[in-house]
């Protein structure tokens, strides 16, 4: 009995090194997709060359306010092959809605980053809630923004289709929460029990942009 109990467990451990090694080469920690992160019904690759990861927020969710720091020093240190945006999530609330089309015009108008942790800052740090699309304007008017200019925007078709067409990502990629991570439009990461922390939800969104950076890699090196 000890004998076979030996042969299995050095089985096993054959087994478990055949699987782990080519991830553990690439320097990778093996999550599990159903725990760690979920494959997005019937997701397809974003295309293009570079991997996308897309952060699903609003600037009322106290999550969100606390994970961007995270989230910042993340998309500072992002490889080349990476592109990071974000899209501001309504859930059908009327305040979430004025908030996300404050956000889409200032992005249209060329708004700064810092326009965005600004934002974060007055509203959790100061605790001075923004309540008109007119307050919004004016708060940009900070970063260079013509406040005229800037209403105009927010009234225009262009805002409101990006902000019908942000809406239908949310729902194609099964956001139910925010913060939310999706990953060239294939895999969401969001916050559980078995990613206990913000580092952990981005070491999640880094193990996934790896496998998408491998694939082109591999899709380049057979076009050649």
């Amino acid at each position: 009995m000890s004998q076979s109990m030996n042969r299995l467990a050095a089985l096993l451990l054959v087994i478990t090194a055949v699987i782990a090694g080519p991830v553990q080469a690439q320097g990778l920690v093996p999550y599990q997709e159903g725990l760690h992160y979920a494959k997005i019904d019937k997701a397809s690759a974003v295309p293009g060359e570079k991997v996308e990861v897309v952060e699903l927020f609003s600037y009322l969710c106290t999550h969100c306010a606390t994970i961007d720091p995270y989230l910042n020093r993340w998309a500072a240190k992002a490889p080349d092959h990476v592109v990071f945006r974000r899209i501001p999530v309504v859930f059908g609330r009327s305040s979430w809605e004025l908030y996300a089309r404050g956000y889409v015009t200032a992005e249209i108008m060329g708004a700064p980053e810092t326009a965005h942790t600004s934002m974060m800052d007055r509203l959790w740090k100061e605790k001075k809630i923004l309540r008109s699309l007119d307050e919004i304007a004016e708060f940009y008017t900070a970063f260079g923004l013509d406040k005229d200019k800037f209403l105009s925007t927010a009234r225009s078709f262009a805002v409101d289709g990006r902000i019908r067409r942000d809406q239908q990502l949310v729902r194609e990629y099964g956001i139910t929460g925010t913060p939310s991570l999706v990953v060239n439009g294939k895999y969401r990461v969001t916050g559980n029990a078995a990613i206990p922390s913000f580092d952990a939800m981005l070491d999640v969104v880094d193990y996934l942009v790896e496998i998408e950076a491998s694939g082109l890699r591999n899709a380049s090196a057979a076009s050649e």
